[in-house]
């Protein structure tokens, strides 16, 4: 009957008495993590990015002037997603509500799957990974610290977006109450709150897309493909969503919720569509950030 295999860790303590202080929960620290990444060239293009479009959103309103709605309206939560274009310019928070509206379907979806999809894979193109796991970096300690660190840069570019949104649209538009597309106004003092739903909504909704990009990052050495394999298939669970034939079947893609986060924006606050929404995201999720931890576990590392 062979031995049981030790991991790596006790095999230091084992071999190497001088290493009898080794703690594995000590690796490779969140905050050292964190830093890596935020010097990262792509981190700071991304934050670019983000910080940009209000302005140029501004820019496009003073070219063409005030926004007007050719969509008449039309019932349901769609309606009003539509017509957040007419009510842009009305005021500071409005112009943060539109903000969302024009990225959260695809541009907030590229720096989740930049973040989480260039974690495990750049490190293999780099051929370093096995000299992390060498230090010796646990592999569930590596991959928890990686995906924590890049979950908080995924909601910090979600934030990022309508912070500088507020601040450009209070210069640009000033301050004062949210106009609802379906008529009415929530008071200037429930914007922030309402907003910060929203902004909620819109982070655990884009669950999905980190956890396929974090899946393919443990399993490709190439960083592009594992974001742009996300990006890729986040596009065909759009593509899947407009295909009424499906029917209910619709309900079971998270493409179906993304823009659930507009109840949040009513007069009275709904929040059965975000629960639902919210509540499919976390799952598929949950199933790929374990079948990331599975794989990584027992692949044989060899950049």
């Amino acid at each position: 009957m062979s031995a049981p295999v030790q991991p790596p860790e006790a095999r230091v303590e084992a071999e190497h008495p001088e290493a009898a202080g080794y703690r594995a929960g000590r690796t490779l620290p969140l905050r050292v993590e964190a830093m890596r990444q935020l010097r990262r060239r792509r981190t700071l293009l991304m934050g670019g990015i983000l910080t940009a479009l209000p302005f140029i959103l501004i820019a496009a309103f003073a070219i063409g002037g005030t926004p007007d709605g050719e969509d008449g309206g039309g019932g349901g939560r769609g309606g009003s997603r539509i017509n957040l274009m007419d009510v842009a310019t009305e005021s500071a928070a409005n112009f943060a509500a539109t903000s969302l509206f024009v990225s959260a379907g695809f541009l907030l979806v590229i720096p989740v799957a930049l973040f989480c999809g260039d974690t495990v894979a750049s490190e293999a193109s780099w051929s370093s990974l096995r000299y992390l796991l060498a230090a010796p970096v646990p592999r569930v300690r590596l991959l928890w610290s990686k995906l924590v660190v890049a979950l908080g840069f995924s909601l910090a570019a979600m934030v990022l977006l309508p912070v500088v949104a507020l601040a450009a649209g209070t210069a640009a538009y000033g301050w004062g109450p949210l106009k609802l597309p379906t008529g009415g106004a929530l008071a200037a003092g429930d914007t922030i709150p309402r907003l910060a739903i929203a902004v909620a909504f819109i982070f655990v909704s884009q669950l999905v897309t980190a956890g396929l990009a974090f899946w393919l990052s443990t399993k490709t050495d190439a960083p592009l493909g594992a974001v742009g394999g996300a990006v890729f298939l986040t596009i065909v669970g759009n593509v899947l969503d407009a295909v009424t034939a499906l029917g209910s079947w619709r309900d079971f893609l998270p493409a179906h919720w993304q823009f659930a986060w507009a109840d949040a924006l009513q007069p009275e606050l709904e929040w059965g569509g975000m629960i639902k929404g919210a509540a499919i995201s976390v799952t598929y999720a949950l199933i790929l950030f374990a079948l990331a931890f599975r794989g990584f576990s027992r692949k044989d590392i060899v950049s």
